[in-house]
């Protein structure tokens, strides 16, 4: 992977190094994951969810969320959906629901950096 793919992967959230790091190296087996994550339906089904009021289906989404992004190294939107998840589990509901507007452009940054890096 170039450096202007990194850089921008950082930028955008992404820890590089600790993620090739848990791919034994492989930038190959990086960018194919990176790029299943933009097929993930987690997020969409989180902002339903949350919509739609659904307590259960709104925990599920931003846990599996954060354990995918917890995986990929992405320590920003990780730790937005950890306090989510916390607050959800606290009964804390328009507290979860409202690091929505957080998670929502730090989720976008992600996705918008994976698709130029795998481009």
């Amino acid at each position: 992977m170039d450096e202007l793919r990194k850089q921008a992967l950082a930028a955008a959230g992404v820890d590089v190094d600790a993620a090739l790091a848990r791919m034994m190296g492989s930038e190959a087996l990086l960018l194919r994951l990176l790029k299943k994550f933009l097929d993930d339906q987690n997020f969409s089904k989180l902002q339903a969810a949350v919509s739609a009021g659904d307590q259960e289906a709104a925990l599920a989404a931003s846990h599996t969320l954060k354990g995918v992004c917890g995986n990929l190294s992405m320590p920003a939107l990780f730790d937005l959906l950890t306090r989510q998840v916390a607050a959800f589990r606290a009964g804390d509901w328009e507290g979860a629901a409202a690091l929505l507007a957080e998670i929502a452009p730090a989720y976008a940054r992600v996705v918008d950096a994976i698709r130029e890096a795998c481009a």
